[in-house]
């Protein structure tokens, strides 16, 4: 082969430097094909239509001319006529055979997988040659239609006479439908199932206990394209679908429980600008790939997707009871529906119209709905145009003329944008109305860049009023200007010796108060810009913890604003970003980070500064820009933690305070001089008749000081020294309780008193809290109402209501309920975090902290013994009663923290409802996953193995007439169990994230296989059952793979992809190999390997070029010793050139 090569110039024809035999027979055959088509283009005159205008082939019939001028007449010059028609017509002719015959068809396809510039020129020779060539019109073996169908289809290869190992029903299972085929997916299954993944994943974000440092653009996109891949459906569907499941999230919000929870809005935010986000990236991805790539690649035709968008919008009008608005947004559908029925009638109204006119006044009834949003939302980033007016029933009719009297203009963004000054009455107008367009925004940040302190203000409030919340079509603009806010530019003739954030103190007030409330920093995380956020406020907290509060602020408003206002403001929402109050975790799984692992300050920055390094998508990626964008204005530099000394010495602090009891306190040094100032402070109305001055004690630290209310002066303490002298107070005090020094109430007016004083102290309170309860060294306290509140009130109807929603969901737990009436206790230190909490009011101005301490007390009640977490839900639901469904609820799900059987039986419940097997509370009402913790990944295999009930599969034995209706009940089996894996899939990632399907991968699945497993039900059913398990293990495998890092390279988590899917390769590979044992049944090993790899071929093929080469032959050559070739040439195929050759012998063995 070699001396072929070199005497032909193959390798160099084709630029292949691999000299395998197997690479030089693809080269050979290919140039074979490629010379008969310039021959027959040659013959017929059309090779001058050809880009090269020449053949690089030695094809011209002169070359070997012979005949001499005197044999040259007529007659032999219609001869030779002839034999050249006939000579091509014959070539035309053996081209259709290479592209027909079995063996040539699949080295072609080969060619075509790795030779893709040539390929592309030859299909467009072919092209020429069918449209215009006499010779191909003129065969009578060969059609121009079947020509061009064999060299530009998908190539799909002819089918292999596979001879299976496994029993006759494993051939049932396979006729039922292909691993990949989306009509064995949806066979007895709604078309809704299919969604399931992106039902759960856009319930999930909208849990407002965490935040994600991830934007859900990204996170929605990647599984939108995994379950377009394995569902095979078309992005019509799969774009219809994400506005369904969309539409659902906000349906499923009519009746909301109240609570600190994000709320419609985020919901709507999810809906109108994520969505729409996700649809923007999917069709620039499409259209950017089309310009930057060769037409000869194997890509959709170009601009498919935004067809499949007008397409999916035009579906979706149909569903009139999805698209019914919300009572909060009737009024901007109206709007939008308005809008467009005054452009199909022609006339031309500007947006101050709408602003000054109620749609009341209006001639025609314009009752808009959800439809017309997201239609006018894609209209804004430049999805759609304005045709969509037109689209059949998009309105209800004309207008004929609109009302002559106008109001007088009013305060509003058209008038703004005409020059009317920034006035108060103006700028409530501009708060509560949402700004319509970039450029409104563009005038106000400028505003607050360059105006005057009270414009500054202004601007910086109208930025987090309407336009922030319900600016749905310019929200990612907005969000990008407050983060690029919050990091001011130092002014151009600032010369002081101290932070230039001092000078924006009031402005940057503004900002952290607008963007504290839950739905805010929700709709900050769906847009991925925490990790920007928690960088910009680093520095803020930075400077004015340092600062000695000896000065303050007077707003426009008349209130004042302090040095420690704006640090405690920006401290507890920075903390609110990483779920600092967790203890770690002190065992992880194998060698992958603890399940649940919570984000840290560090990790936040390292994400922040990912975005700065220039990646090989992120000029193809509108999100990455975005986010790249937003890092870049704030600081072109990577930012660390060091850069911040004193938070840095603080986080150290709080992590040391979790790890063990406090010391180090030393008598003397200034932090003891703070530590006895604020004991003072906070304890200074305790005077008791054995003693004139406050004395507490512990283990670390003695103060006492006088008592005289008269003499005392708050400290002026920078809020750091505050903080890090908090822990030794907070421990002095609960001591000081504990052995009857203080009573509950005077210790929790002791910690208000410390809290009022700065905020940002309930921090490190709660931070304290944590670690205490976590020791178990403290007495309990006795809930009586004397000492400490009592929740007998309610007590006992909120542990009937725990119940009653965990029988709803399939739940029964006997045990939950004590029956004694033993005293209701509480750890000390849960009893007056606790009993502080409900010292705050429910109003704005403690909602911000409360926002903080709330999730920080529902952790640590859920993580100590039951009952406490109802004590602590009948106190709050005393407290704030409108509160009481939201309280209940959280306390219900602590039960799956104290209880595995709960666990498993709501995971049985979940399953049942998925497969319909019968009918549960929850199969109508739904929501199940807000009951689930996290972390329970390792029921999850068993219950995929086991989706198929054993009723069924007796069905299935004894059904008649044979293969004809076992093919119908095997594929709905087989529907099953594809279900079930995608609900486990989706499960397993959002309880666990990346670290659990890392662990599912490399370790659980591994040991798996190895240990033994029977069951009763593969022993008697022939086999079958345990195949359906090897399947159901293979997409439960591959989507929580998919899930977690896409299918492509697009997702940042694609990164950590090729070492986990390496290291589970090898261990099929070892194992086909025979050098691991297995303990598992033969049947479900054969399937899960060839369902694995079958998936991994149709559905993620990056994944395939991620493996390395030698392994994937060594899984070829497994696969071969079963008789599988044509997954194993598949597997090859996919790879490159590197396994090219080893494919190409493949096919010539396979024949032999």
């Amino acid at each position: 082969m070699n001396s072929v090569d070199n005497v032909l110039h193959l390798s160099q024809t084709f630029g292949l430097q691999a000299s395998e035999p197997g690479v030089i027979v693809v080269e050979f055959i290919f140039s074979i094909v490629c010379q008969l088509v310039d021959a027959s283009l040659d013959d017929e005159g059309l090779l001058e239509l050809t880009p090269e205008k020449k053949s690089k082939w030695v094809t011209k019939s002169q070359d070997m001319e012979i005949d001499s001028y005197d044999n040259y007449d007529e007659k032999r010059i219609e001869h030779q006529e002839r034999l050249q028609n006939l000579n091509t017509v014959m070539a035309v002719e053996l081209i259709g055979k290479f592209l027909q015959n079995k063996v040539t068809s699949r080295i072609l396809y080969l060619a075509r997988q790795n030779m893709p510039l040539h390929w592309g020129s030859f299909v467009q020779q072919i092209q020429l040659l069918v449209a215009n060539s006499s010779a191909v019109r003129n065969s009578k073996v060969t059609t121009a239609e079947a020509l061009q169908q064999l060299a530009t289809s998908t190539c799909k290869i002819l089918s292999w006479e596979c001879k299976m190992i496994s029993p006759q029903k494993f051939h049932e299972v396979m006729a039922s439908g292909s691993l990949a085929s989306s009509a064995g997916l949806c066979h007895g299954a709604s078309r809704s199932a299919l969604w399931l993944p992106l039902d759960l994943v856009l319930e999930d974000l909208m849990d407002g206990s965490q935040v994600n440092a991830t934007s859900a653009v990204e996170i929605i996109t990647g599984l939108l394209k995994a379950l377009q891949a394995f569902n095979g459906t078309t992005w019509h569907e799969s774009f219809l679908g994400l506005w369904m499941a969309a539409l659902h999230l906000i349906q499923r919000e009519k009746d909301p429980i109240e609570g600190p929870v994000p709320r419609l809005d985020t919901r709507l935010c999810m809906l109108l600008t994520i969505s729409t986000l996700v649809v923007a990236d999917l069709i620039e991805e499409e259209e950017s790939a089309a310009t930057d790539e060769m037409e000869c690649t194997e890509k959709e035709v170009p601009g498919t997707r935004r067809g499949d968008l007008v397409s999916s919008l035009q579906s979706l009008g149909d569903y009139k009871g999805l698209l019914a608005p919300p009572q909060s947004v009737i009024s901007a559908a109206n709007q939008a529906a308005a809008k467009a029925m005054m452009f199909i009638s022609g006339i031309n109204v500007g947006t101050a119209y709408f602003e000054c006119v109620s749609m009341k006044d209006m001639p025609l009834n314009c009752s808009g709905n959800m439809h017309h949003l997201i239609v006018e939302a894609c209209i804004a980033r430049n999805l759609l145009d304005t045709s969509a007016y037109f689209w059949p029933g998009y309105v209800n009719g004309f207008i004929n003329q609109i009302p002559q009297t106008l109001p007088v203009q009013v305060p509003s963004w058209s008038s703004f944008m005409k020059g009317a000054p920034l006035t108060p009455t103006m700028k409530n107008a501009l708060v509560s109305a949402p700004a319509s367009s970039l450029a409104e925004l563009e005038k106000v940040f400028e505003i607050a860049v360059k105006g005057s302190d009270d414009e500054k203000i202004a601007a910086a409030a109208i930025l987090c009023g309407a336009s922030l919340i319900r600016g749905w079509n310019i929200q990612e603009h907005i969000v990008y200007f407050i983060s690029r806010l919050l990091c001011p530019p130092v002014p151009a003739d600032y010369s002081g010796s101290d932070s230039h954030l001092i000078s924006y103190g009031p402005m940057l007030n503004v900002l952290l108060v607008g963007i504290a409330p839950v739905d805010c920093v929700q709709i900050f995380s769906l847009h991925g810009l925490i990790p920007q956020l928690a960088c910009s406020l680093m520095p803020i907290c930075e400077v004015f913890g340092s600062c000695v509060p000896n000065f303050s602020w007077t707003l426009p408003t008349g209130d004042e604003v302090s040095a420690h206002a704006v640090f405690s403001n920006a401290f507890a929402l920075l903390l609110k970003l990483w779920r600092f109050n967790h203890p770690p975790l002190e065992h992880g799984v194998g060698d992958v980070p603890p399940v649940g692992s919570q984000l840290t300050p560090e990790y936040l920055l390292a994400v922040r500064n990912s975005h700065l390094v220039s990646s090989g998508n992120i000029h193809s990626d509108r999100c990455r820009r975005r986010l790249s964008s937003v890092a870049r204005s704030s600081s072109p530099k990577p930012i660390f933690l060091d850069s911040f000394p004193k938070l840095k010495v603080w986080y150290r602090q709080h992590l040391a305070c979790i790890a063990s009891t406090l010391t180090g306190l030393v008598h003397g040094t200034p932090v003891h001089q703070i530590v006895d100032g604020l004991l003072n402070m906070m304890f200074r109305k305790i005077n008791r008749a054995s003693q004139s001055v406050t004395t507490v004690t512990s283990g670390s630290s003695s103060s006492s000081g006088p008592g005289n209310e008269d003499t005392f002066v708050r400290p002026k303490l920078p809020a750091w020294d505050v903080l890090e002298a908090v822990p030794f107070v907070v421990d002095a005090a609960l001591t000081a309780c504990a052995h009857g020094r203080l009573s509950p109430r005077e210790l929790c007016t002791g910690l208000k008193d410390l809290a009022d004083f700065l905020p940002a102290s309930l921090a490190t309170i709660v931070s304290y809290f944590s670690a205490e309860v976590t020791r178990g060294i403290w007495k309990p306290a006795f809930m009586n109402g004397t000492d400490w509140p009592s929740p007998a009130a309610n007590l006992s109807n909120v542990e009937g209501q725990i119940k009653k929603i965990l029988a709803a969901t399939g739940v029964d737990v006997p045990s939950l309920i004590a029956g004694g009436r033993s005293p209701a206790t509480l750890p000390l230190p849960l009893a007056a975090f606790v009993s502080l909490t409900i010292t705050y009011k429910l109003d704005k101005a403690s909602q911000r902290f409360l926002n903080l301490a709330g999730p920080a007390l529902e952790t640590l009640a859920a993580g100590c013994p039951w009952p406490c977490m109802p004590i602590v839900a009948s106190l709050w639901t005393q407290k704030a009663k409108r509160w009481s469904d939201y309280l209940v609820f959280s306390a219900s799900q602590t039960v799956f923290l104290h209880n595995n059987d709960a666990v498993v039986q709501l995971l049985k419940s979940c399953f049942t409802a998925t497969l319909g097997l019968n009918v549960t509370p929850i199969s109508s009402n739904g929501g199940v996953g807000a009951l689930l913790g996290h972390g329970f990944g390792s029921h999850f295999c068993e219950i995929a193995c086991s989706a198929v009930s054993k009723d069924r599969m007796e069905k299935l034995k004894k059904a008649k007439n044979g293969i004809r209706y076992g093919q119908v009940s095997l594929a709905t089996a087989m529907t099953q169990v594809k279900l079930a894996a995608s609900l486990g899939a989706s499960l397993v990632w959002l309880s666990g994230g990346s670290a659990l399907v890392q662990s599912l991968i490399k370790e659980t699945l591994p040991s798996w296989f190895i240990s033994v497993h029977r069951s009763e039900q593969e022993e008697s059913s022939g086999g079958v059952v345990a195949m359906l398990g090897g399947y159901a293990l293979a997409y439960f495998a591959t989507l929580c793979g998919a899930f977690s890092w896409g299918v492509d390279s697009s997702l940042s988590a694609s990164r950590r992809r090729p070492r986990i899917l390496g290291t589970h390769m090898e261990f099929l590979a070892s194992a086909l190999d025979g050098k691991i044992s297995l303990g598992f049944n033969w049947a479900t090993w054969c399937a899960y390997v060839s369902g694995f790899l079958s998936l991994m071929v149709a559905c993620t093929p990056t994944w395939v070029l991620e493996v390395d080469m030698e392994v994937l032959k060594r899984l070829s050559k497994g696969l071969r010793q079963w008789n599988e070739e044509k997954l194993a040439f598949d597997l090859l195929s996919v790879d490159g050139v590197g396994t090219m050759g080893v494919a190409a012998e493949l096919i010539i063995e396979s024949e032999t």
